[in-house]
């Protein structure tokens, strides 16, 4: 049998395959409160075996895109409880993805609520709004005493999301929101203890990571990063730097026993497995968003021994079945990439299982 489909522990829960359900932005929490619709298209993808939501905000500053859901109302709490009801009911686990965008926002998304970042520098690109593209604003630099209570948001949220049902969360360190505009040298200039050296731009990572991990048990937390992924205006050029602060936090982290580290980026860089080897816990990784996810891609990572898991995007998306597909060959439902951002059901929970086909 292929490798994909070993049981693997990680954490607190027992795995049916080494493969599992990416964090997968849909914009359809209307309001930013799951509904029934966000619970079918989750329990329809249970056989997933583990499942990380898509980006969720810690607070409504933290919310960047329309219609993303958030962690820190009784609303919210309420429908997230009905998805983890559905993932649950069909055997899966599910855990929530934290994602504070930090500057990658605009006010008009979230109620009128200013931006905040590391440093006062925009984030490159444009935002979507109701009326249309907008450049994004300059966001606020954190005062340094406002940090812990940044920190204390992803713990709330972590809190609320355990006691909504969920099985535990993700810290979100890359694709260039808040924690990644921390690591990175382009978006993070500041003078104080959060700035500066490596082991500074790592630190507020570590601050997160290990207060999530007290609040709700480090076995029921994941982090991600993406080192030098140099998007959304986080550039880390630097080949020595990047490193260094990479492995600073590793090392402020590594003795917590996480459920897992996330790693987007190439599998076969010195850097991934510098930093797997750092961890010592189990590491997935993603290979990026230039190239959909396959078996074939699957088996090789694993069978290179690369990392652990490997975490699967668009094929899950359009494949609420997709391990009984791979497991028996069966042909593939094509995602429609037109439906993958906002709408209702059309492209989001009628792609058909085998039985449907």
């Amino acid at each position: 049998m292929s490798k994909a489909f070993e049981p693997i522990t990680v954490g607190s829960w027992t795995l049916p395959q080494r493969f599992v359900m990416a964090p997968l932005t849909r914009n359809r929490a209307k309001g930013t409160v799951p509904g029934e619709l966000n619970a079918e298209y989750y329990g329809q993808r249970a056989g997933a075996g583990l499942i990380i939501t898509e980006g969720s905000q810690p607070s409504a500053v933290g919310q960047g895109y329309l219609d993303t859901p958030g962690f820190h109302t009784p609303e919210q709490l309420a429908g997230w409880s009905k998805v983890a009801e559905a993932v649950h009911a069909d055997g899966g686990h599910v855990v929530a993805q934290l994602m504070h965008v930090g500057r990658v926002a605009h006010p008009d998304n979230k109620g009128g609520l200013e931006s905040v970042a590391p440093s006062a520098l925009p984030a490159d690109g444009k935002m979507v709004t109701a009326e249309g593209q907008v450049d994004m604003p300059t966001p606020r630099a954190l005062e340094t005493d406002e940090i812990p209570g940044v920190v204390q948001e992803f713990v709330t949220a972590a809190r609320n999301a355990v006691d909504a049902g969920l099985d535990g969360v993700e810290v979100h360190a890359a694709n260039g929101y808040l924690i990644h505009q921390f690591l990175g040298q382009s978006s993070n200039t500041r003078t104080d203890a959060y700035g500066g050296s490596p082991a500074a731009h790592a630190r507020f990572a570590v601050e997160v990571t290990r207060a999530v991990a007290a609040e709700i048990g480090a076995d029921r937390v994941g982090i991600r990063i993406s080192p030098a992924h140099n998007i959304q205006g986080v550039l880390e050029e630097d080949e020595a730097f990047t490193t260094a602060t990479y492995e600073a936090l590793l090392d402020g982290i590594k003795d917590l026993g996480l459920a897992y580290l996330s790693i987007l980026a190439d599998p076969r860089s010195p850097l991934v497995a510098d930093l797997r080897a750092r961890f010592g816990g189990p590491v997935m990784l993603n290979s990026g968003f230039g190239s959909v996810t396959d078996l074939e891609a699957v088996e090789t990572i694993l069978a290179d021994d690369l990392g652990d898991l490997v975490a699967v995007g668009r094929e899950f998306l359009a494949n609420p079945d997709l391990a009984r597909r791979w497991r028996t060959g069966a042909e593939l439902n094509e995602p429609d990439q037109d439906t993958f951002y906002g709408g209702g059901a059309e492209g989001y929970t009628d792609y058909p299982t085998l039985e449907a086909s």
